[in-house]
């Protein structure tokens, strides 16, 4: 039986290795090239009423967790961009949360945030596919965290934000929307 947490976090909540280097950048790029055809592979035949399950209590939706993240990694890229382009740009957060509310997010038709993903995935790959390891020292300053954020360390995390949504997916599939026995 999972608890919340483990419903909230299924593969963990966020953590780097100690030591990040290329052969991590390496494995963290192919789950950039490989995300959008693994959530698309998990939602291409999904129902109203399936897209309508959520992945835990009080959490969000398959269709509001597919539009999330065609919004993330739009600003992700974007991010990623500023970082190269400038010396440690301040990046602009965004309510997340709010974003999951809006018609755009909830809708059924998931069909735009795929051909996003499927783009963003695309060109993010190929800018990182080229970067160097200096490269991955830039940095971009986000101003929640008050900290500068190397871009190598961001790669990770969004290696992370792929595998704990598709996992959301998965997990939502499995429920059915039935916690009862929680």
């Amino acid at each position: 039986m999972d608890t919340l947490e483990q419903l909230r976090y299924p593969i963990g909540q966020d953590q780097l290795p100690e030591k990040i280097g290329m052969v991590n950048y390496a494995d963290w790029i192919v789950t950039i090239r490989d995300f959008a055809w693994h959530v698309n592979d998990l939602v291409k035949e999904l129902s109203s009423t399936e897209l309508a399950y959520i992945y835990r209590p009080e959490g969000w939706n398959i269709k509001q967790v597919v539009h999330h993240c065609a919004d993330s990694h739009m600003n992700a890229l974007t991010r990623f961009k500023l970082a190269l382009t400038e010396e440690n740009p301040v990046i602009k957060p965004y309510k997340e949360a709010l974003w999951a509310t809006f018609a755009d997010a909830t809708d059924d038709d998931l069909s735009a945030s795929m051909k996003m993903l499927d783009g963003i995935q695309a060109r993010w790959y190929t800018c990182l596919s080229k970067l160097t390891p200096r490269d991955f020292e830039r940095s971009y300053f986000h101003p929640e965290q008050q900290a500068l954020v190397p871009l190598g360390e961001a790669l990770g995390h969004y290696d992370w934000h792929c595998q704990h949504h598709l996992a959301h997916i998965q997990q939502a599939l499995r429920y059915k929307n039935d916690f009862s026995n929680l």
